[in-house]
């Protein structure tokens, strides 16, 4: 147990100043000081999670071993009165893609982290037996959690909040993470998960089964109070004054189901085709009509983009759901054949509670059905069950078999990249990943610029970190169809992303450098320009790619979509990525980024970007 006596001196502002350093193995609780130069380089989150974990991971650490590290870092604006404020990290080395991986959080977690005092957690080792780890303002424990293993999500959290009052957050593994799926996440307040990479599965290995953490009191110091008040006020006037900020609040991420059918990229049946013909069904308005009770916002949030769904009637009756957001309607809607938003609201409500990423879920369930309609995979092979696209019941068996990797279950279990190539038969050609992560919901033939984001994200195939389907769709970039100055607005795009993942601000706010620049500086006492915080996200940006060089030797030859988008013509659009275009295209992107023709940072890049400490990664 570690009683928090630790007090710092740290000079900048809206820091605590404190790591939390965890070791599972030797059962050791410690509290360290941050490093004041390396914030002021990465800032928080995503940047301080990188770094942290280049500069203590063993090299080419097993994701699943003890050597591991599970970084939760929260942001120099986390738990402020900053607006989404609510935003915090998770950082570690994916099971998944043997890459480097981050995932961002909503809910209330990372605000109450922030408000017990620590800035990070680093969790190393692994428990002889299951373990929680109880956090307050006060002490920190690890707790036996025998009791809780083999429990799903849901429940979890409802005996942990029981057992420690209801103003707590509680985030836990179920059975997916306890049995190391490759795509298993962390459920967090029910309703918000760590997402990709197999962030479950790190827990699980480490005999990690749930992080409560007790409210407390915000005692957040400004560098200049006065200055961040203003510069709040300022933002979130700039919020509610956006156009489409009424409509986000009404449906949320659900929005963009119809009108990305109507520009022919959502995935339909394991990206057979972008236009899904029963999309009324399980549109926004649809749910927002048949199962939305009632709109919910992340700590400090004032876009209440969460939606509370409850199924009424029929064979779905009772599910409740923080959901589904858009990617769960593609992915485990449109992509597997579903035509329901009530079977979607309930394989959700699943997925959450075993501890499943919906995204790689619903691809890897889509190509299997795939497999199986082309006679790839037998019904012997699934357990006696027609996996075909539509079927609902088959459906639902299939998320349950890979969580508890039951059958075929566990090859799925493996994720899209693995499974494919153990069952082989050309299903490679149709296996929709980079890099080993299963390809999210926009078809990259309808949106050539998502074709270079995917291929060139730092944890594998990714559309948090460039998201340019708008833009395109909405002819904002010239021609449509075109792959002229995609390089460039994509990688502008993952530097901008990368900082504000670092502040940490939500993606979804319709603020630009400039707002997050005044908060930034008024908050910590920084004095950056916007050109030094953008150069603060190349630098997150460049440091990801070399840990994941030096880990897996990353390079060109892994920043390619599978053979399906090049060699087949998606029929909703008429178009494929033309292979050459896409080369050219990616050519440019290594230019602008300092890059050799490898992809490989070149050393004065990694120089310019005050990276030389990790100059041996490349």
């Amino acid at each position: 147990m570690l009683n928090n006596s630790i007090k710092v001196i740290f000079m900048l502002g809206a820091y605590n100043g404190v790591i939390l350093d965890i070791d599972l193995t030797n059962e050791r609780i410690e509290g360290k000081k941050l490093d004041e130069s390396a914030a002021k380089l990465f800032v928080g989150g995503k940047g301080l999670g990188t770094y942290y974990l280049a500069k203590e991971l063993r090299p080419k650490a097993d994701p699943l071993g003890p050597d591991n590290i599970f970084i939760l870092a929260t942001g120099p604006l986390t738990g402020t009165s900053a607006p989404s404020s609510g935003r915090w990290t998770v950082v570690t080395k994916s099971p998944l893609t043997e890459i480097y991986l981050d995932s961002q959080v909503g809910g209330f977690f990372g605000a109450y982290l922030k408000h017990a005092g620590y800035d990070l957690v680093l969790i190393k080792g692994k428990a002889n037996s299951p373990v929680y780890i109880y956090i307050d303002k006060e002490h920190v424990e690890i707790v036996d959690a025998s009791d809780l293993w083999g429990k799903g999500c849901f429940e979890t959290e409802r005996i942990l909040k029981e057992k420690h009052g209801k103003d707590t957050s509680v985030g836990s593994i179920g059975p997916a993470g306890e049995r190391m799926v490759k795509f298993a996440t962390i459920t967090f307040d029910r309703g918000r998960q760590t997402g990709r990479g197999g962030t479950g599965a790190v827990w699980g290995s480490k005999n990690l089964k749930a992080i409560v953490v007790k409210s407390a009191k915000a005692e957040i110091e400004y560098a200049y109070p006065e200055k961040f008040r203003e510069a709040v006020k300022k933002a979130v006037k700039k919020i509610n004054l956006h156009p489409f900020i009424p409509i986000r609040k009404l449906y949320g991420t659900p929005i963009w189901v119809d009108r990305v059918s109507s520009a022919g990229l959502l995935p339909t049946r394991n990206f057979q085709n972008g236009s899904f013909e029963n999309v009324d069904k399980i549109c926004a308005t649809t749910m927002r009509l048949e199962i939305v009770e009632r709109d919910m916002a992340c700590f400090g949030c004032p876009v209440p983009c969460w939606k509370y769904s409850k199924v009424k009637d029929g064979k779905y009756a009772g599910t409740e759901v923080i959901g589904p957001e858009y990617e769960t309607i593609a992915l485990m809607g449109s992509n597997c054949g579903i035509s329901s938003i009530e079977a979607i609201a309930y394989a959700n409500a699943l997925a959450d509670d075993l501890g499943l990423d919906t995204i790689s879920t619903g691809v890897v369930i889509a190509w299997a059905m795939e497999c199986y309609e082309k006679g790839i995979i037998r019904k012997e092979d699934m357990g006696n069950i027609e996996l075909t696209f539509g079927n609902e019941e088959a459906w639902i068996e299939m998320i349950k078999k890979i969580a508890y990797r039951e059958e075929i279950g566990d090859i799925l279990a493996e994720g899209v990249w693995r499974a494919s190539k153990k069952i082989g038969k050309g299903s490679e050609n149709f296996a929709p990943h980079v890099k080993g992560m299963e390809i999210p919901g926009y078809d990259p033939r309808g949106s050539f610029g998502m074709a270079l984001a995917y291929a060139t994200s730092d944890r594998g195939a990714c559309h948090q970190r460039a998201w340019t389907v708008k833009m395109e769709t909405y002819g904002m970039l010239g021609a449509r169809f075109s792959y002229e100055n995609r390089a460039k607005i994509v990688k502008e795009i993952q530097d901008e992303r990368a900082v504000c993942f670092s502040l940490v601000l939500c993606d979804f706010m319709p603020l630009d450098p400039l707002d997050f620049v005044e908060m930034l500086n008024a908050a910590t006492g920084f004095n950056c320009t916007i050109d030094e915080y953008l150069k603060v996200g190349e630098r997150i940006w460049n440091l990801a790619r070399i840990f994941s060089i030096r880990e897996k030797g990353i390079s060109r030859k892994d920043d390619y979509l599978p053979p399906r988008f090049y060699e087949e013509i998606l029929p909703s659009t008429g178009y494929h990525i033309d292979k050459n275009e896409f080369n050219r295209m990616l050519d440019e992107y290594y230019k602008l980024r300092g890059w050799d023709e490898n992809g490989i940072p070149t050393k004065e890049k990694l120089k310019e970007l005050q990276l030389d400490e990790f100059m041996s990664f490349i």
